[in-house]
């Protein structure tokens, strides 16, 4: 095969891991809700995914070292900048993100959670213009406004639908939003010294010890397992094809197809975020949804494009 016909197979092949990852993730606000149903708490449910996914994460720090041996490559050794820097990023991107994620969706549906995260690059822009004095041009601030006015249309209609309660869920969901944005803006340099793949596995393993660690801290040792078994199966699965199985496919992606692309073909997210919960949690899908994640895939399109 030459590599005219080699380039459409990569970008073919690209494009269907950035959707199969897209997919992949949204999965894991179903997944808590589901678990949500057995009576588990948020500090149980996230040390369980975490303690499921620290083997995978700890593997893949340890592939990447052993590739680049293979390949002749020195890695980098890690400066106690560089640690510190990993332990920062664990504890906004993965740590502090995670928790408040699973905490804020015991309150709203998948939904209205997956299009509050999906508010990610507007936030980014804001951190930039406070952070960096980085100025947002017109056609920004209008896509976001758009954004923000989607996530607003679906977050009315929730609450008239569930009462008060909505509003802690999407202010702490909102909160994971921005701290994974934090975690985005200060990422770039330690990815381009250490590589994205080691980067991932080192931030995500703190994130993990971070997760137990809580979990010893606020609960019994001995309620660690007494949980439904489903619990324990929908947290396997959380761990594995909703957090370990996405990374590695966008990141193959991102290889294949570039970081624009792969961040525009995920969004699929959301719409299928909203059809499982439809056919698995019997939420509703009404013209206020709908209208609400047009406007919200809309104006992150425009803020993405401009950017």
């Amino acid at each position: 095969m030459n590599s005219a016909q080699a380039a459409p197979k990569s970008i073919a092949t690209g494009l269907f891991l950035a959707i199969a990852g897209a997919i992949a993730f949204s999965g894991k606000a179903i997944i808590v809700k589901l678990a949500y149903r057995y009576g588990v708490d948020a500090v149980t449910l996230i040390m369980l995914r975490m303690l499921f996914a620290l083997p995978f994460f700890l593997a893949i720090v340890w592939w990447t070292g052993r590739k680049a041996r293979l390949a002749g490559v020195s890695l980098p050794s890690l400066t106690a900048r560089d640690k510190w820097g990993i332990f920062g990023l664990g504890l906004t991107g993965y740590y502090l993100a995670s928790f408040l994620d699973f905490a804020g969706l015991a309150y709203i549906s998948a939904s209205l959670e997956r299009l509050i995260l999906y508010l990610n690059p507007t936030l980014v822009l804001l951190l930039g213009l406070f952070l960096y004095g980085k100025r947002i041009s017109g056609p920004q601030a209008l896509g976001m406004a758009i954004s923000y006015a989607g996530v607003l249309l679906v977050f009315g209609h929730e609450v008239n639908l569930a009462g008060g309660d909505v509003a802690l869920g999407a202010l702490l969901v909102f909160g994971s939003a921005v701290s994974y944005a934090i975690y985005l803006s200060y990422s770039g340099e330690l990815v381009q010294r250490l590589g994205s793949m080691r980067l991932v596995g080192l931030a995500t393993s703190v994130a993990c010890v971070l997760c137990i660690a809580q979990f010893v801290m606020l609960r019994p040792l001995d309620t660690a397992f007494a949980v439904a078994p489903q619990v324990l199966w929908l947290s396997v699965l959380n761990a594995t094809l909703c957090t370990v199985v996405p990374v590695l496919m966008v990141m193959m992606a991102i290889e294949r197809i570039g970081a624009g692309l792969a961040a525009q073909v995920g969004m699929v997210g959301p719409m299928s975020t909203i059809t499982m919960g439809v056919l698995l949690l019997d939420e509703p899908m009404n013209l206020w949804v709908v209208a609400g994640t047009v406007l919200v895939l809309v104006g992150v399109y425009v803020v993405s494009r401009r950017r």
